[in-house]
C-alpha cells in the first residue's frame, strides 16, 4: 500500500542538512514504534553518537491508538534502559478525538490519551491545534527538553478530523452532534488568517496570494508526479555493496570456516579470566572443560560453538548485539557470556577481551517484553547490515507474544517494505516433558509464512552447524532474516558435540546431514527416517540400543529455503528403502505439513519406489504438548518406536 511505504530525504533547515527517514508502517497502528526506536539506536551506534544528540526518533500517534495499544507501553518502558535507550523520543499525538468511530469515552479509562506517559515521568504538553503559534512554541520547548535532558516528551495536539475517517466517510452516522459542530467550525487556516489580519501583520490580499501560490505549487507537483518513477533505495547508503540474493535453490554457504589463528585467540579469551577476578566456582569448572575442548580438538558443545561464532565475528570487525530475557547467562545457564565477580559484582565479558578484535560484543538482558524488544531489534537490523543482531526468546513458545512483528515486518520485510534485514531470532524448542508453554516455538507458523525466499528457517542438531549458520549471516553479500529453533536439553547432551575439525579446514554449513552410522550397503537399507532437531538423538540412541543396521536417519538442518537437491541426492542412495518423516510435535504442528508434499515431489522426481513419506509422530492435538511427564515419555517412546519398526 503506497502510503504505508517508507521514504527518506535530505532537507536543509537554516543551513543545517538533516536526513529524514520515514519507516514503513503497517495498519497495525502503533506496532512500528519499537522499530523506529531500534533504528535510531543503530544509527547512533554506527555514528558513535554516545551522547545521543545527533539522531532522534519522532513518533506520530493517534489518540485512540496511543491509549489502546500495549506496544506503546513496551516502547516507553524501554526508553530508560541501557541497552535500548536513545536519549529520548519526541511523541506527537494527533488527537482528533475519534478512533474511526470510537469516541474518547469508549477508547480509554483515563482523562487523557497521554496518561500512559506519566509512568516514565516526562512532560506532556496539551496544545490547541487551532493555534499554530502555540503549536510551534510547544514543539520548540519539546525539542529543547529532549536535547537537554535526553528523555521522551509528548505533545498532545488537540484537533479534529473534518471528514471523519477519510474523505469518503460519513461520520454523522455515529457522531452527529460533534460533526454538526465541525461542519460549522472554520478551518485552522481561516482562523489564523483572521488573527493575522486583525493584528495588522498581513492583508486579505496577502492571504489570498499565499493560498493561490500554495495551490498552484500543489497542482504543479501533482502533474509532475504523473510521470514519476520511484527508485528502490534498498541497497544505498550504509547498505551499498550488498546485493539481492540469488535463487533460493542455491546453497549460498558463504565462507564460514574458522582460521587457526582465530582459534588460538578465542581459546585464550574464552578460558582465562583476570587473576584478581572472583569467579563463580561452577563457571570455573566449565572453563576447565573448555580448555580441554581446545586442547584435544574434541567435544565442543553448543555454548562454546556459539561463543566462537560471536567472538570470531567481533574479531573480524562485525559488531554483535544479542538481547533477550536472561540472555547474558542463557535461560538454561548454558551461555555465561558475562561473568559476575562473586565479591564485588563487577562484570567481565570474555568476548570483549579477544586480542586484536575490531568490533564489540554487546549483550543485554531485556525486559520481560517480546513485541517491543523484538521490534526494537528488527529496527536495529534495518539500519545496521554489518552487525549481527540477535533476539533470543526465553522459551520459543513466548515468541507468540510478538506475532505481529513476525507477520507485519520480519517475514515480509524485503517483499512488502523493500527493506532487507539480517536479524537472527533464537527460539528454544524441543519436547522434554515441560508442558504446553515450554516445548514448542510453533514451527508450523513460521513455515507457513515461507515464500518468495523471504527468510531462513533452521533447526540445527550440532554445535558446528549452529556456528556456521550464525557466521553465514554476515559472510555473504546479502541479508536475510534467520529463525533458529535452538535446543534446550541438547546444551548438555553428551552426543550433541562437534570436533574442531568441523568448524575449521574449509568446512561450511550443511543443510542436510547424512548418516555415517550405517553398516550395511546402501541397497540393503530398508528405511530412511528424515527428521529435524532434537528428535534425531532419541532416534539414534534407540537405534543403537536395538542394534538396527538397516535404517538410516537424515537430518534437515535447514527447512527453508527447502534443500530439495541436497535431500534428493541422499534419498537416491537408498533405492529399496521406504521413507518416514519423524517429529516430536503433534501431526498438525511442527514441520510435517510443510515437508510432506515437498518430499513427495522429490521422490517422484527421482522415481523412488517409496512414492511418498509416511508419518511418525504425535497425533493431532489442540495443545502443543502434555503437561504430564509420564504421558510425555509414553508418547515419545511411541513415536520413536513407530519410526524404527519396519
Amino acid at each position: 500500500v503506497k502510503y504505508h511505504m517508507g521514504t527518506s530525504s535530505d532537507r536543509v533547515f537554516d543551513g543545517n542538512k538533516i536526513h529524514l527517514s520515514l519507516t514503513p508502517n503497517p495498519s497495525h497502528l502503533e506496532i512500528v514504534n519499537p522499530v523506529v526506536v531500534g533504528k535510531v539506536r543503530a544509527n547512533q551506534d554506527w555514528q558513535k553518537d554516545d551522547k545521543r544528540e545527533q539522531v532522534m526518533g519522532l513518533l506520530l500517534h493517534g489518540d485512540a491508538a496511543v491509549a489502546g495499544q500495549g506496544v506503546v507501553y513496551e516502547t516507553l518502558m524501554m526508553s530508560g534502559l541501557e541497552g535500548y535507550g536513545t536519549g529520548g523520543t519526541v511523541h506527537i499525538v494527533v488527537n482528533n478525538q475519534i478512533g474511526f468511530t470510537t469516541p474518547p469515552v469508549c477508547s480509554r479509562s483515563g482523562d487523557y490519551c497521554t496518561d500512559i506517559a506519566k509512568m516514565i515521568h516526562v512532560p506532556i504538553f496539551h496544545v490547541n491545534g487551532d493555534d499554530p503559534e502555540a503549536v510551534v512554541h510547544v514543539a520548540r520547548i519539546a525539542t529543547e527538553f529532549r536535547q537537554t535532558f535526553h528523555k521522551d516528551v509528548f505533545i498532545d495536539l488537540i484537533c479534529y478530523r473534518r471528514h471523519g475517517h477519510n474523505e469518503g466517510d460519513e461520520p454523522a452516522f455515529t457522531q452527529p452532534l460533534m460533526y454538526g459542530k465541525i461542519k460549522k467550525h472554520k478551518t485552522t487556516r481561516a482562523i489564523y488568517a483572521k488573527q493575522l489580519i486583525a493584528e495588522g501583520i498581513v492583508s486579505e490580499e496577502d492571504v489570498e496570494q499565499v493560498w493561490n501560490d500554495f495551490t498552484a505549487d500543489m497542482e504543479k507537483e501533482f502533474k509532475e508526479a504523473e510521470n514519476y518513477k520511484p527508485s528502490v533505495d534498498m541497497l544505498e547508503g550504509h547498505w551499498s555493496g550488498l546485493k539481492r540474493a540469488k535463487s533460493e535453490s542455491d546453497p549460498r554457504r558463504g565462507e564460514t570456516s574458522l582460521d587457526k589463528k582465530i582459534i588460538k585467540k578465542l581459546e585464550k579469551a574464552l578460558t582465562i579470566v583476570p587473576k584478581e577476578f572472583d569467579l563463580n566456582k561452577k563457571i570455573a569448572r566449565q572453563l576447565e572443560v573448555k580448555k580441554e575442548m581446545f586442547k584435544t580438538g574434541e567435544g565442543f558443545d553448543w555454548a562454546t560453538a556459539e561463543a566462537m561464532a560471536f567472538g570470531s565475528l567481533c574479531y573480524e570487525g562485525y559488531p554483535v548485539r544479542l538481547s533477550g530475557q536472561d540472555c547474558e547467562r542463557g535461560t538454561f545457564s548454558q551461555r555465561h557470556s558475562v561473568f559476575i565477580d562473586q565479591t564485588s559484582e563487577d562484570r567481565y565479558v570474555p568476548m570483549n577481551n579477544i586480542a586484536g578484535q575490531k568490533a564489540k560484543y554487546n549483550v543485554f538482558n531485556s525486559p520481560l517484553s517480546e513485541a517491543g524488544v523484538l521490534g526494537f531489534e528488527y529496527g536495529y537490523s534495518l539500519a545496521e547490515p554489518n552487525a549481527l543482531t540477535v533476539w533470543e526468546a526465553q522459551f520459543g513458545d513466548f515468541a507468540n507474544g510478538a506475532q505481529v512483528i513476525f507477520d507485519q515486518f520480519i517475514s515480509s520485510s524485503e517483499e512488502k517494505w523493500l527493506r532487507m534485514s539480517g536479524l537472527v531470532v533464537l527460539l528454544p524448542h524441543g519436547y522434554e516433558g515441560q508442558g504446553p508453554e515450554h516445548s514448542s516455538a510453533r514451527m508450523e507458523r513460521f513455515l507457513q509464512m515461507c515464500g518468495d525466499d523471504n527468510w531462513q528457517i533452521a533447526n540445527c542438531t550440532t554445535p558446528a552447524s549452529y556456528m556456521h549458520i550464525i557466521r553465514r549471516q554476515l559472510h555473504r553479500d546479502f541479508r536475510k532474516p534467520l529463525i533458529v529453533f535452538t535446543p534446550k536439553s541438547l546444551f548438555r547432551h553428551k552426543a550433541c558435540v562437534s570436533p574442531l575439525s568441523m568448524m575449521t579446514d574449509g568446512q561450511t554449513f550443511h543443510r542436510v546431514l547424512y548418516d555415517d552410522a550405517k553398516t550395511v550397503s546402501n541397497k540393503d537399507i530398508r528405511r530412511v527416517v528424515v527428521c529435524t532437531g532434537k528428535v534425531y538423538y532419541d532416534l539414534a540412541e534407540e537405534r543403537d540400543k536395538r542394534k538396527i543396521d538397516n535404517i538410516v536417519v537424515l537430518r534437515l538442518e535447514q527447512l527453508y529455503p527447502f534443500p530439495g537437491n541436497a535431500l534428493a541426492d541422499e534419498l537416491k542412495k537408498y533405492p529399496n528403502a521406504d521413507v518416514v518423516w519423524c517429529q516430536e510435535e503433534p501431526e498438525n504442528m511442527g514441520a510435517w505439513t510443510f515437508v510432506d508434499r515437498r518430499i513427495e515431489g522429490l521422490l517422484g522426481n527421482i522415481k523412488h519406489k517409496a512414492g511418498r513419506p509416511q508419518y511418525a509422530g504425535r497425533k493431532k492435538a489442540a495443545s502443543p504438548a502434555t503437561g504430564l511427564l509420564k504421558q510425555h515419555n509414553k508418547e515419545q517412546q511411541k513415536l520413536v518406536d513407530e519410526a524404527l519398526t519396519l
